[in-house]
């Protein structure tokens, strides 16, 4: 191991890349950052990585079958995984499939620091005492390896029951498919419904969330660069059309993308051909493109955010997803869902909802809506344990909120006490907000990431409570 160790940090929060560069390069690490799990494991192909940090829940692949991966194909890799929601039996399982430790959010930066520490310090397991993940194909590592061929949309409200009859008719050609929703209503569930129903299942399923990547990488990561073609190119990259080929290419968030970028998606969808950046020639690409946005539309339109060719083009198929409180009696049903489906992933016993959790969760009116529903499952069926009954307390616990607050010196030598990594990310956005005269886009360029993110996070505060 060198003098400086090289930590590999995912997760798809891009702000929170800001504050681990912050806080270990002060400490002495080399720091590296990515926003998936693919992105990590194209970056151990060219690297070596002494510690390997991972969320556990991201949108392409989670951080178990990351963990996986990297044990698998670099064991000399240690891996800590970090996630939201934690009992002892998901942390035994994490810790025998070869994570060297593993921690609950939120934590405090002092307690990141010597939990790094502590396991760059530890004994690696010895490759041999580690089950061998079954290996996957290229083609299922683009495709979200839990999502079966038979996957379906839960609901039996009208609005749903219209989806699930439109869903054949969209499926059965090649035309777009332009999603809107609130954020976490389902669009990229659906947007799966569409691909594994259509007669390209058996092709690729890519991903690109056009809101968490950089300004500056996005022409890249959609149409790939050649070897040389800016700073920091240092061999070729294949984008995601490319990828996609012969597929079913989802550009979620596409309303996040500049309109130079705009320009190239529409020349594109009007040619089915590429060029990567850097290069002269084009290459023909068969790929059906699926599009997702929580925007308002009429107003992005208006404002000239959004090109409107490229929405006309994009929307043959324009979709809508509800959101939860206007889905009358799905509730339920998408509790039972969540229910037996983490019952499922951290192997444990059948569990049902009492009455009086499952009242407050068909009155309570889901502003994250059915994204915050499964959050709020898979907290309670972890800290149900072992009982068969997920009780209301379970749910509403601060159990995870009660870190003591510390002095960080490292990340901010003269500011506030700052309990958790949380805290700091508020105090960065509101520290930058205030150095850029409340201008949310200037914030955001400082803090290299997309005005939206700062926009959901401000939501978020004031609907806490912690700022006005």
């Amino acid at each position: 191991m060198t003098n400086q160790p090289h930590l590999l940090f995912v997760d798809d929060e891009n702000l929170l890349h800001n504050l681990f560069e912050r806080l270990f390069t002060r400490n002495g690490f080399q720091v590296t950052c990515c926003a998936s799990a693919l992105q990590a494991m194209d970056l151990m192909k060219e690297n070596d990585y002494d510690l390997v940090i991972t969320d556990f829940m991201m949108p392409d692949m989670d951080g178990f079958a990351l963990l996986g991966h990297i044990r698998q194909h670099h064991p000399a890799t240690r891996v800590i995984m970090v996630t939201a929601h934690a009992n002892v039996q998901h942390a035994v399982r994490m810790m025998q499939h070869g994570a060297i430790d593993y921690i609950p959010k939120p934590f405090t930066t002092a307690e990141l620091l010597d939990r790094v520490n502590a396991s760059l310090a530890a004994d690696l397991p010895p490759a041999d005492s580690v089950p061998t993940p079954t290996k996957v194909s290229k083609t299922d590592q683009i495709a979200s390896p839990t999502t079966p061929a038979g996957v379906t949309y839960i609901g039996e409200s009208p609005s749903i029951q219209r989806l699930k009859t439109a869903i054949p008719r969209v499926s059965t050609n090649k035309a777009p498919v332009f999603i809107q929703g609130e954020s976490g209503t389902g669009k990229e569930v659906l947007a799966k419904l569409i691909h594994h129903s259509s007669d390209r299942a058996a092709g690729p399923y890519v991903t690109l969330n056009c809101a968490n990547l950089p300004r500056e990488l996005v022409e890249s990561h959609l149409f790939g660069h050649k070897k040389g073609a800016f700073t920091g190119a240092i061999e070729d990259m294949t984008g995601a059309f490319e990828r996609a080929h012969g597929g079913t290419l989802l550009l979620d968030e596409i309303t996040e993308v500049e309109l130079p970028i705009q320009a190239k998606l529409l020349r594109v969808l009007q040619e089915s051909e590429i060029q990567r950046v850097g290069a002269s020639e084009t290459k023909a690409v068969d790929v059906r493109i699926i599009a997702t946005s929580n925007r308002n539309l009429s107003e992005a339109l208006s404002d000239g955010i959004f090109r409107e060719d490229l929405y006309h083009r994009l929307a043959v198929f324009p979709v809508t997803v509800p959101p939860l409180r206007e889905r009358d009696g799905d509730v339920p049903l998408l509790a039972h869902h969540f229910v037996d489906k983490y019952c499922a992933l951290y192997s444990l016993g059948k569990k049902t909802l009492s009455e009086s959790l499952l009242a407050h969760f068909v009155q309570y009116p889901w502003p994250g809506n059915v994204r915050e529903l499964e959050n709020m499952i898979q907290r309670g069926v972890l800290l149900s344990a072992e009982r068969s009954e997920i009780q209301k307390s379970d749910v509403y616990d601060d159990f995870f909120a009660d870190a003591d607050p510390i002095l960080d010196t490292s990340a901010a030598p003269s500011g506030p006490k700052l309990a958790t990594i949380d805290d700091m990310e508020r105090h960065m956005i509101l520290e930058a907000l205030e150095e850029t005269g409340n201008n949310q886009q200037a914030a955001a360029d400082k803090l290299g990431i997309s005005a939206r993110t700062i926009r959901n996070k401000l939501r978020k505060y004031r609907d806490d409570g912690l700022i006005d």
